[in-house]
């Protein structure tokens, strides 16, 4: 069992090696996705099957009806963050 461990791990290595940049870069992000605990509970969780009740079904419908009069847009961050009296980043580097 150790020695199919070990060829499947230098087989990995071979392989990372013969990959550019921004591949090795997806790759991590995928190694500590399989490795990270929230994510692998995440990914194997079961689906969400529970019926929809009447009421979150008019909700839902009552918030794609706003979207829709938006013109598909969202509230933007910034003015959500302002709403709270947060600054955000950016204006505090801007000014700053």
């Amino acid at each position: 069992m150790a020695d199919k461990s070990s060829r499947g791990k230098q087989q990995a290595h071979e392989l990372i090696e013969r990959l550019g940049p921004n591949q090795v870069s997806a790759v991590v992000g995928l190694l500590e996705a399989l490795l990270d605990p929230v994510s692998r509970a995440i990914a194997n969780a079961p689906t969400d099957d529970e019926p929809e009740s009447e009421q979150e079904h008019r909700e839902v419908a009552e918030s794609k009806a706003w979207f829709e009069r938006q013109g598909g847009h969202g509230i933007p961050h910034e003015e959500v963050l302002a709403e709270f009296g947060i600054a955000h980043k950016n204006q505090k580097k801007q000014k700053g």
